[in-house]
């Protein structure tokens, strides 16, 4: 979708009065599914493994560290990438599909390469955010294993908000509405105040809608084609389209 349609549907952009971000996948990876990062990385380091093979162990990284409490607060996201990587390779290796002896190398050269990634566009977006919280109060939402704030701090970004709201902290997870809801209130505002920016459709944009906010949809290669396939009125493609659409370029 164009900038000026944009504008039109925020034809009341001076009424937001607070943003509230999402982190992953949003400020870390333009929009695309963390999933695909790490695939990236897995073919860069040469782990010969199929991308359903990969993607198995990916979703069973995640519930183990759901399960168990393997992230610290003090982790920064390269340490958070290491465990997470040596628990999927764990598990690939368990498996009989990788060499268990290569997995400590792959576990390093893969979360160099996602932690490289990320600040990449980290920096990308901190001209937005610097802009952003020049003119309004920000608040981040985020999915996250409790050490948001210490991953924050390493890529030196925490002094643009105003607080944080994460899943692990509050006991919460989003599509569940009550983490944008804490995230208004900490604003202080009344959700028709605020623009809720996010990279799921689901998990972001949904529930704020339903919660009245303005939203906009940084659309990137999502975890399904299913998802690929959805529209909203108010994608945009770059983190920088937020200050184009408030007018704060």
């Amino acid at each position: 979708m164009g900038i000026s349609m944009l504008k039109r549907i925020f034809k009341t952009a001076e009424d937001v009065k607070g943003v509230i971000l999402d982190y992953g996948g949003t400020l870390d990876s333009r929009g695309v599914h963390w999933s695909e990062v790490i695939w990236a990385a897995y073919q860069a380091s040469g782990i010969p493994v199929s991308k359903e093979q990969f993607r198995e162990s990916y979703v069973e990284g995640e519930r183990e560290l759901a399960r168990n409490r393997h992230i610290l607060p003090q982790d920064d996201f390269h340490e958070l990438l290491l465990k997470k990587m040596r628990i999927e390779l764990g598990d690939l290796a368990k498996k009989g599909l990788i060499d268990e002896g290569q997995t400590e190398q792959w576990a390093q050269e893969t979360a160099a390469y996602c932690d490289r990634s990320a600040r990449e566009c980290v920096e990308e977006a901190r001209p937005v955010l610097e802009e952003l919280s020049k003119r309004l109060p920000l608040v981040l939402v985020s999915n996250f294993y409790g050490n948001i704030d210490s991953v924050l701090r390493a890529y030196n970004i925490r002094q643009y908000f105003k607080g944080i709201i994460e899943s692990a902290v509050v006991g919460v997870r989003k599509p569940n509405p009550t983490l944008f809801r804490l995230g208004v209130d900490v604003l202080e505002l009344e959700p028709e105040e605020v623009l809720v920016v996010g990279d799921s459709l689901r998990k972001d944009i949904e529930p704020a809608e339903t919660l009245g906010c303005h939203v906009m949809w940084l659309k990137g290669k999502g975890w399904t084609e299913e998802e690929d396939a959805y529209t909203h009125a108010c994608m945009i493609s770059d983190i920088s389209e937020v200050l184009k659409v408030l007018n704060c370029e």
